[in-house]
């Protein structure tokens, strides 16, 4: 996961295909406590991050609104007391790309932190 926080999100092209099935695979291990989950048949990763209160997910929601801005990759938060949901595909590939795999990863390093 180290090397993956290291790195910045990469702008793409819109024609290029999502992420292989074993090229996911292979990322997964590498972001630990995401899930590989299908909405609409397009894979996303996603992660429930659990708090002691409600202010404490939002803080942690903020500072990954904050990273999101820097990088240009944005996710789909869903925040409650005591929990964050955090979702990151990449909307116009309808898919996964290496940019959702670095973001999962810096997305729980502020966890940690």
């Amino acid at each position: 996961m180290t090397e993956l926080i290291q790195q910045k999100c990469v702008p793409y092209e819109s024609d290029i295909p999502p992420m292989m099935d074993g090229e996911i695979e292979e990322y997964l291990e590498e972001v630990p406590g995401w899930d590989l989950v299908e909405v609409d048949s397009v894979k996303h990763l996603k992660r429930t991050f659990k708090f002691d209160d409600f202010a404490k997910a939002l803080e942690f929601t903020n500072k990954i609104g904050e990273i999101a801005e820097e990088e240009g990759h944005h996710p789909v938060i869903e925040l409650t007391w005591g929990r964050a949901t955090v979702e990151w595909w990449t909307h116009n590939i309808k898919g996964l790309h290496n940019n959702d795999f670095i973001m999962a990863a810096k997305t729980s390093e502020i966890y940690r932190g």
